[in-house]
């Protein structure tokens, strides 16, 4: 690798008595490079980001971590990474600010650097509001600021989009564009194959402890080569119909919808616009979790 990755991760293993949590897990992280470790619970995730952290001692392999070793604990290398936590905690009755400035105080941090920390992650105007009346959102924002505050080289992240609603996770997404655009190395963890899918420049999809992909999630999902699912409200179109259109592969037809696969989307969406019979129509295209299954041969479970 060059000089200036920041991460890599070469064969390491850890077990938990008979449990093989990493299975002999490797990858390296480009500079600047938004790298998403995704799977269900239990894959490994975390465990994993916890060795490249240096939080844990793998049973074997090894980990280099901007140029260094960071088990044992590296102190070294603290001033230049950023962790949080799959479960964080705060102060009891600081506010925001406080917060920030009591983790920013580690490291020599500057009133400017904390007022500039919490509009990137916006929370200027919750700064005087205790952590405890935070919303979920915004406590997971403070969470991010916490890891950010010193301007460390390279961010880990694990689940921050965890347990959120759908208009807090895409909210915490425009932060964390916001940090790689800032130069900023990002490692993270999810289990939204949907949320790695839009955020990540590269991911590894893992499950039982091992990698099973590691790629762009659009070259990852176009050399499946999955077919292309398009969707009609039950009786737009008789089934035997379907069946008849150029490109349709595969009819399928339940109490709400019938679902046309296709190879050839572009003849049969032509058909469909001859017939009359756009209103309502979706189109479906391979997704990770279509990988997800490839590989595994089972349906994805967060």
């Amino acid at each position: 690798m060059p000089p200036t990755s920041p991460l890599s991760v070469s064969g390491i293993h850890l077990s938990y008595g008979d449990v093989r949590a990493v299975d002999g897990v490797s990858f390296d992280v480009a500079e600047g490079e938004f790298f998403g470790i995704l799977g269900p619970n239990g894959a490994g995730k975390t465990t994993t980001l916890e060795i490249a952290e240096g939080l844990r001692e793998p049973d074997s392999g090894s980990v280099r971590l901007l140029g260094e070793p960071p088990w044992p604990r590296n102190l070294a290398l603290l001033p230049r990474i950023g962790v949080q936590l799959q479960a964080s905690a705060f102060f009891d009755k600081l506010t925001a600010r406080e917060q920030l400035e009591t983790f920013g105080a580690l490291y020599g941090v500057t009133a400017a650097r904390v007022d500039e920390v919490l509009e990137l992650v916006g929370l200027t105007d919750k700064a005087a509001t205790p952590e405890a009346k935070l919303s979920g959102g915004q406590r997971q924002r403070l969470s991010i600021a916490c890891a950010l505050v010193h301007d460390p080289d390279i961010v880990f992240l694990d689940e921050p989009t965890a347990a959120l609603d759908p208009q807090a996770r895409r909210n915490l997404w425009d932060v964390l564009r916001e940090v790689q655009a800032r130069g900023k190395t990002i490692v993270y963890t999810t289990h939204y194959l949907d949320e790695a899918e839009i955020l990540c420049d590269r991911v590894a999809i893992m499950d039982d402890g091992r990698i099973l992909a590691m790629d762009a999630p659009a070259r990852l999902v176009r050399d499946l080569d999955a077919a292309t699912r398009v969707i009609l409200e039950r009786g737009a179109l008789p089934a035997e119909q379907a069946r008849a259109l150029p490109g349709a592969d595969q009819v399928a037809e339940d109490e709400l919808s019938l679902t046309i696969s296709t190879r050839s989307p572009a003849p049969l969406l032509s058909a469909l616009a001859e017939r009359g019979t756009l209103d309502g129509l979706q189109v479906r295209t391979a997704t990770l979790e279509d990988v997800f299954l490839e590989l595994t041969g089972r349906e994805y479970r967060a």
